[in-house]
């Protein structure tokens, strides 16, 4: 008889602020699915508990979804909690976030001894009066995982993670996004230029599109066939964008904003790109730049940990500094330089080498059976796996 997998229940605290139904959230939040469906395929079994104002039960792709309204244990209904843990009982615990400390302690005392990860998802330390509870419920873990190890750095210094915590260099998502047709994809779209740069995202401090702006502006005289095409949802900023935009003479007819767009137009045009720019300060991944790579779009984006992991420290696309328009500019040129017919393969080829669903759930389950593992010889355990599993076995 085959060895059953472990059973890594997946758990998010965060409670939708729209107070949308499970059903409506499962299509709002495709990485809900997709990191499931990932550690799936790769063999382990795994269910899925989520914070929401609906109880429910769902499946999908073999994936179970429990819905819950325990979004803070303290306010919600923890007895519920605990019940469904124990009809589920976990090997494992993977819980999405580092910001939900009180939560992380009712854990260990609803499922004692079993192992807790903990996934980063854009988190920062907390103020010094809230680092006690961080730093009691962070000692918990098992494990944690960041997009990229640097990452772990400010709350190692922030003595909230100890030096011992072993951590993993795991993306927070995949993506279902395809390369196409670049000529037709151009078509549909309706968008060309000679490049063809594509943005994706809010337009604000942290993303810096002044700064992107003035980098196209300067490359435009070396790539005068250059059009920018903006897609964003949020725009704290756009009024200065559109200033720029309008007393800018080598910006006025290059760059173009779209706003916001349904997700498979996004699709459509990164497969009608050929570069993909970003200026971003601080990412905790980069959902948009994972689907760019998907697409095989050349990336063109910041020097920073999440964007130097996903591009595989800049050997596909370029990375340069932010706040700098010169050294994007110069990027820009450099990679146009060497665009050609076998760079969108290139890239495509580096996504499913590093981000495909594959790659995603087998880093998973390397996660999993090496804190499984610790866990067993940390309990003097001689044998196999708890449950008498193990990873990636039919």
């Amino acid at each position: 008889m085959p060895r059953q997998s472990p059973h890594v229940v997946q758990i998010s605290f965060f409670s939708d602020p729209q107070g949308r139904t499970p059903a409506q959230l499962l299509q709002a939040w495709p990485t809900l699915v997709d990191v499931a469906e990932a550690g799936w395929r790769a063999g382990v079994r795994i269910s899925i508990v989520q914070a929401a104002v609906h109880s429910e039960r769902l499946e999908r792709g073999g994936v179970p979804y429990h819905f819950l309204p325990f979004a803070a244990a303290a306010a919600g209904e923890p007895g519920r909690l605990a019940g469904l843990l124990r009809s589920l009982a976990p090997d494992l615990i993977h819980v999405h976030g580092l910001g939900f400390p009180r939560d992380v302690l009712g854990l260990a005392t609803l499922a004692p001894g079993v192992p807790i990860i903990l996934q980063d998802h854009a988190d920062r330390p907390p103020p010094i009066w809230r680092r006690p509870l961080w730093r009691r419920a962070l000692a918990l873990a098992a494990g944690i995982s960041f997009c990229a190890r640097e990452q772990a750095q400010p709350f190692v210094n922030a003595g909230l993670v100890r030096a011992d915590t072993p951590l993993y260099e795991i993306p927070e998502s995949t993506s279902r996004f395809t390369p196409g047709n670049q000529q037709e994809a151009r078509r549909a779209s309706r968008v060309s230029g000679a490049p063809l740069a594509l943005w994706v995202g809010h337009l604000d401090d942290n993303k810096d599109p002044l700064t992107v702006l003035a980098g196209v502006s300067a490359a435009a005289h070396a790539l005068p066939g250059l059009q920018l095409w903006c897609c964003f949802g949020t725009a704290p900023l756009l009024r200065e964008v559109r200033s720029r935009i309008k007393t800018d003479r080598m910006l006025r007819d290059r760059v173009h904003l779209l706003g916001c767009v349904p997700h498979e137009r996004v699709e459509q045009l990164m497969r009608a790109a050929d570069v993909f720019v970003l200026g971003s300060h601080r990412e905790s991944t980069g959902y948009a730049l994972i689907e760019a790579l998907a697409c095989g779009v050349s990336p063109v984006v910041t020097d920073i940990p999440s964007f130097r992991s996903l591009t595989g420290a800049g050997t596909v696309g370029r990375l340069w500094p932010c706040d700098e328009p010169h050294a994007l500019c110069e990027a820009l040129k450099s990679v146009m330089a060497r665009t050609d017919s076998t760079t969108r393969a290139t890239v495509r080829a580096h996504f499913e080498r590093e981000l495909s669903f594959d790659s995603l759930g087998a880093k998973l389950a390397t996660m999993y059976q090496e804190v499984l593992e610790r866990a067993r010889r940390h309990c003097g355990v001689a044998g196999p796996l708890p449950n008498d599993t193990v990873l990636g076995a039919p």
